[in-house]
């Protein structure tokens, strides 16, 4: 029986390795003719997960094969963590060539195996190496539709006017996909970004359409509108396989198993869809000023939470909160510092409501679970799902939609934090959102179920590379 075999190329981002990884596993449950290779980049804080995974893909047709360690970028390169990204990816390139020279010609015998690149959209440049061995490739998006929307259009003004957007000029985007208009602060930061950030994002989803097809981690339920509106014969067939969650949570290289037990032990104590629960991933911190105003919010609503708090600078937590709000932790609240095992936090049935940063994998838990959210997004695309949260899906509290944007901190008050938590976990307003996620909570679920939108996807996506072998 001839073989098909994957081989996938995940960016160094930590939520975009955790999708593809997970989209993997998935995939061989599907089809026995299915064996996959994952090409790892070395980058820091991931060594927790990807030993994680030794055990579980051992007996598995999934192996790892680690790429050489590179110099990573000049630092000045951090004005744009896209530039920086995209630039350490190019960097990998002539490495991955030598990889997929020892891989593919072991098994080139076209009776036997045929070969498909699979690459996260940031590793766009590694198309080179697909084209040179004659390989089809297909691009995985670990976001969802709205941002591959942004890229494209980003593409297509490319051609007639090739400079970053300008902040209010226009006000508002019509992008394909979207009911409303986009306003400029809810597009991504990179897009206005002369610092390298426009131009790597161009450079990534000008490739988009060269791909064989382009494989996104959401489902039809939630934007099939967005879905739709792609039927357009230029842009390659799209397989919304969503959601890829990692429902056992990522371990971390610091994790307290003391605290963790402390943190499940509190919320088995807590009534019913009580608490709200504070984290803003793995890149979200606040500076003192900002966290002493959500611990005002918090006192102020009234409401039992968990908070995952990460300070910019290392300083104590008691040195920075006021120390009436910290005498209340016990009773009605809990501080975690730096890390908290988040899926399986929002699987609680203590856990009512999730002020997050609107990542797209801490979207697709909450609402997989159920769990409603406050929108306070902090970097990349995450002012862009916040928007398609409040605005397009209704699905979500605004708090803020454009936090941080352009690189201008913008302190969110204490009575707003208190505002919108009252908000979500109070009065009519609560009752109707919670029903709202709820229903979308049984849609994503059965997505992925025999028959389902997501199910059907990842069967169509594997006859097309077996059926073309």
């Amino acid at each position: 029986m001839k073989r098909t075999e994957l081989l996938f190329i995940p960016s160094p981002g930590i939520s975009h390795l955790v999708s593809m990884l997970e989209f993997a596993k998935r995939l061989i449950q599907y089809d026995e003719r299915i064996f996959i290779t994952i090409l790892i980049m070395k980058f820091p804080n991931h060594d927790a997960y990807i030993n994680s995974l030794v055990p579980s893909l051992s007996q598995s047709r999934v192996k790892l094969a680690h790429l050489p360690h590179v110099d990573p970028p000049p630092p000045e390169l951090l004005n744009s963590l896209e530039s920086y990204i995209y630039v350490y990816v190019e960097s990998l390139v002539p490495h991955v060539r030598d990889a997929l020279k020892h891989i593919v010609p072991s098994h080139s015998n076209s009776d036997t195996t045929h070969f498909v690149m699979v690459l996260d959209f940031f590793c766009m440049p590694m198309m080179d190496v697909a084209n040179e061995l004659g390989l089809p490739s297909y691009m995985f998006m670990p976001s969802n539709i709205g941002f591959l929307s942004s890229m494209l259009y980003l593409a297509t003004r490319h051609d007639q006017i090739s400079s970053e957007l300008k902040e209010s000029n226009p006000d508002e985007y019509s992008l394909k996909g979207f009911h409303n208009p986009v306003p400029w602060s809810a597009l991504p930061q990179a897009y206005f970004c002369k610092d390298g950030g426009y131009s790597a994002c161009v450079k990534m989803a000008q490739r988009f359409r060269e791909t064989k097809g382009i494989i996104v981690n959401s489902f039809e339920g939630l934007e099939a509108h967005g879905t739709n509106s792609f039927n357009d014969g230029e842009t390659p067939p799209i397989y919304m396989v969503g959601p890829v969650v990692n429902f056992k949570g990522q371990p971390h290289s610091s994790t307290d198993h003391v605290q963790n037990n402390r943190i499940f032990k509190w919320l088995d104590e807590q009534p019913q869809s009580s608490v709200v629960f504070l984290c803003f991933g793995s890149l979200g911190t606040f500076d003192a000023s900002q966290l002493r105003e959500i611990a005002s919010g918090l006192k102020c609503s009234g409401h039992r939470f968990l908070w995952s708090i990460r300070a910019q600078q290392p300083t104590l937590i008691d040195e920075i909160l006021p120390k009436e709000f910290l005498e209340r932790i016990g009773s009605k609240g809990m501080i975690c510092n730096e890390w908290a095992p988040q899926v399986e936090v929002l699987a609680h049935n203590a856990v009512g409501g999730f002020v997050s940063h609107c990542g797209w994998n801490s979207i697709l838990e909450s609402l997989w679970y159920g769990v409603p959210i406050v929108t306070w997004p902090v970097y990349a695309e995450q002012q862009l799902n916040a928007f398609q949260m409040v605005r397009e899906f209704d699905l979500a509290i605004e708090l803020r939609l454009d936090y941080k944007n352009r690189g201008h901190n913008q302190l969110v008050t204490a009575e707003e934090i208190g505002n919108a938590i009252k908000k979500l976990m109070e009065g009519d307003h609560n009752v109707v959102m919670r029903k709202k996620v709820k229903e979308m909570s049984d849609i994503a679920r059965k997505s992925v179920e025999k028959g389902g939108s997501s199910f059907d996807a990842i069967r169509k996506f594997i006859n097309n590379i077996v059926g073309s072998n």
